[in-house]
């Protein structure tokens, strides 16, 4: 094909450019579709674990409850190996509660301890501090309670956070810290649910 004098001056002009940066934009190039089927072989990745620890995560809250054993087992590959995921702290919460009922406090703490660390939804991270809390709380042990509630940030939670900060101040002999943190649980408690009239008796009992 015959090209005019403008074409080919053009033409030997992107030889010439090509020539000093052709490598360079390959590189780019070949870089770019590496970085792609990573990132695409990463979210298959990331699906696929997903939906394996879904699956788990289902087997698991249909064991039977006294079964600790097996809660202990599905728990523990959630809490290892699926750890990125929202099932983590899920399983964690839910061998904590198995080990509860067991009778097994300390296990049942070293896990709630996990889930409010490693949890990945704040949901979760709140309902493991509150049940800790309450164990702490039951065992007397006052000021590790008040640390464990203190650190709740879901406002979602704020309701039974106050609720249980005015038993733990009230355990300990402050009763006018207590009023507080029960008018606090009002504020945030539904008015026609059974928390906000247990907590309404409590703070009736304190003479408000």
């Amino acid at each position: 094909m015959a090209y005019d004098l403008e074409e080919q001056e053009q033409i030997d002009e992107f030889k010439a450019w090509w020539k000093k940066h052709g490598n360079m934009v390959t590189n780019i190039v070949l870089a770019a579709l590496v970085a792609y089927s990573v990132w695409q072989g990463y979210q298959y990745f990331q699906s696929k674990k997903a939906v394996e620890a879904s699956a788990l995560y289902q087997e698991l809250t249909v064991t039977d409850i006294t079964k600790t054993a097996d809660i202990k087992t599905k728990s523990a590959t959630l809490m290892e190996d699926f750890s990125g995921t929202p099932y983590a702290g899920r399983a964690a919460v839910f061998a904590a509660k198995a080990n509860f009922a067991a009778n097994d406090s300390k296990s049942a703490k070293s896990q709630l301890e996990w889930a409010i660390k490693n949890a990945k939804e704040t949901a979760v991270q709140a309902i493991a501090s509150l049940q800790l809390a309450e164990i702490l709380y039951d065992e007397k042990s006052y000021d590790e309670a008040a640390k464990v509630l203190a650190a709740i940030s879901d406002k979602g939670f704020e309701g039974l956070k106050f609720n249980l900060q005015g038993d733990v101040l009230l355990a300990q002999g402050k009763n006018a810290e207590a009023k507080k943190a029960f008018e606090n649980a009002l504020t945030h408690l539904d008015e026609k649910g059974r928390m906000h009239q247990y907590t309404q008796q409590k703070l009736e009992s304190l003479g408000v």
